[in-house]
């Protein structure tokens, strides 16, 4: 793994792209808590500089595959998501700007860098990657699979990941297509 926290954010964005087969015009959801990322409790360390590192490896990533992030507040803002206008379509949008005590750190960030920033309340995400625990799942598509990360770390915190896959239907006599499971 990496030595900085930019190293190591972008061998795990490379990771769940590579890993949840992301395509272009996908969305990856991110919760980041840089709390959590200097080895505190989530919501007490705020650290702009600390989501300003993840955060560019992240987002570095997602433009080089072509694929839009979607940044979650922290509760405080209800878990909204930060996104580019392009990702969300006709979607409602809501009137806020995150800041590090009422969105977070990361968020912020991404509403600072982001092209043509938004906020939604929520979203269905292709993937995710939830960076100390800050529960990104309601931002997912309803079939969430688990992803067991190798680069499972960014600084102190723990990185859980997932991915989405269509749902199955049409019972016992069912073909299902492989290349989408």
């Amino acid at each position: 793994m990496g030595n900085t926290l930019y190293e190591q954010a972008r061998l795990t964005a490379e990771e769940i792209c590579r890993e949840a087969g992301l395509k272009q015009g996908n969305i990856l959801v991110i919760g980041g808590s840089t709390s959590e990322i200097c080895g505190d409790k989530i919501g007490t360390n705020s650290a702009p500089e600390v989501a300003t590192e993840v955060f560019c490896a992240l987002h570095d990533v997602a433009k080089e595959k072509g694929i839009y992030l979607a940044v979650q507040c922290c509760e405080h803002l209800n878990r909204a998501i930060v996104t580019e206008r392009a990702a969300i379509g006709n979607a409602d949008t809501v009137n806020v700007i995150p800041q590090p005590k009422a969105g977070g750190s990361m968020a912020t960030k991404a509403y600072a860098s982001f092209s043509d920033p938004v906020v939604v309340e929520s979203i269905r995400a292709d993937a995710g990657l939830d960076i100390g625990l800050t529960l990104i799942g309601m931002h997912l598509k309803p079939v969430a699979v688990p992803i067991r990360l190798k680069n499972n770390r960014i600084g102190e915190a723990l990185v859980v990941a997932a991915r989405t896959r269509p749902k199955f239907i049409g019972g016992a006599r069912a073909v299902y297509d492989e290349n989408l499971l």
